[in-house]
């Protein structure tokens, strides 16, 4: 990709916000802008009876209270798998004895740069969550097919949850 005049608009607590001229092939240069995002990881938690446990929490961005699997943002150089085995303990004080990769995926590339590492989390023992002093989290747990469903027909709305829940469904050991 051929870029230009690369300006950063805004420098944020999470995201920045740059702007560039893309070259794009006979059509020439047109104007982007770019939301970057350190990326993040997000963990389907199954337990050995076929549940899964989901978190449900307030997202400010849209005004809602939502059910999501345990998910992060990467800290820079981190290691997906250690952020994921990190905010799993943190959001529903789960501990995982094995993580399957699940793939990455991008959150909305038309305009975030955001990707986000997926896992299966198996063989989890109990233990206390450690929210982060802002969050304020419940956890729900549910057989594996009721939050299958529940994504198919709309009452799980967080796109990692649904592509995360649907791999987990196609992998699981």
């Amino acid at each position: 990709m051929e870029t230009r005049n690369e300006t950063t608009l805004f420098e944020g607590l999470v995201i920045d916000v740059e702007q560039m001229e893309v070259r794009i092939g006979a059509k020439g240069w047109h104007t982007f802008q770019v939301v970057r995002h350190p990326g993040g990881v997000a963990v389907v938690p199954l337990h050995d009876d076929g549940t899964v446990t989901l978190i449900r929490q307030l997202r400010p961005s849209v005004a809602e209270t939502l059910l999501e699997i345990p998910a992060g943002r990467l800290e820079p150089g981190e290691d997906p798998a250690a952020c994921g085995l990190r905010e799993l303990t943190e959001e529903t004080g789960l501990s995982a004895g094995r993580l399957t990769p699940l793939g990455t995926i991008f959150t909305s590339p038309g305009v975030f740069d955001e990707a986000i590492h997926l896992y299966l989390a198996v063989d989890l023992t109990d233990g206390e969550p450690e929210p982060e002093q802002y969050e304020e989290i419940e956890t729900v747990r549910m057989p594996l097919e009721e939050a299958l469903a529940m994504a198919a027909d709309g009452r799980i709305r967080d796109g990692k949850t649904i592509a995360a829940l649907l791999r987990a469904s196609r992998v699981r050991p």
